[in-house]
């Protein structure tokens, strides 16, 4: 590889890197193709995008961009594969589910909304984040059970109401 096309790779990483909020590291070293392709087909439906890159380029690209990687780059390391998402816990999602049929990517660390998670004991806890979408729809669970409270003791009341509304009127009359 020149020097041209390193600096061309490391401009791409970057730009990358500066565009996403979800960076997953995993390693998938000592798969075949054919379970890598497999691999590369779940990223895929699930909306993750998954790239082998040179770990010395990775690091130059880090190191040029605004966000702070912390302990990232330490691990970077062996085999390195980047996952990019806009989902914050599909790229985890997907190495769980894939390491039911196989050993192999371990997560090495994570870069999500400037949280660093680092090491495949931290899968668990990835997978378990919710992503925007859920949040949101959490909230609004949330705000809409009071009103539905409200309307359900207004819709039944409205009987009792009209019986005391009534019951009044016969009295006055």
């Amino acid at each position: 590889m020149t020097r041209e096309e390193k600096s061309q790779v490391i401009e791409k990483l970057t730009a990358q890197l500066n565009e996403n909020t979800t960076i997953y590291l995993a390693d998938i070293s000592g798969l075949d193709a054919g379970t890598t392709n497999n691999l590369r087909r779940a990223c895929f439906k699930a909306g993750v995008k998954l790239s082998v890159v040179k770990n010395t380029l990775l690091k130059k690209a880090m190191g040029e961009t605004e966000k702070d990687f912390g302990e990232l780059p330490d691990v970077i390391k062996g085999n390195t594969s980047l996952m990019f998402s806009e989902i914050s816990n599909a790229p985890a999602r997907v190495i769980k589910a894939f390491r039911k049929r196989s050993e192999k990517p371990l997560l090495k660390g994570a870069f999500i909304e400037e949280n660093i998670y680092i090491g495949d004991d931290q899968l668990d806890t990835l997978v378990n984040i919710k992503s925007k979408d859920e949040l949101i729809g959490d909230i609004i669970a949330l705000l809409q059970s009071p009103a539905k409270n409200v309307i359900s003791a207004l819709k039944s009341g409205e009987g009792k109401l009209a019986g005391i509304i009534k019951t009044l009127s016969k009295k006055e009359g």
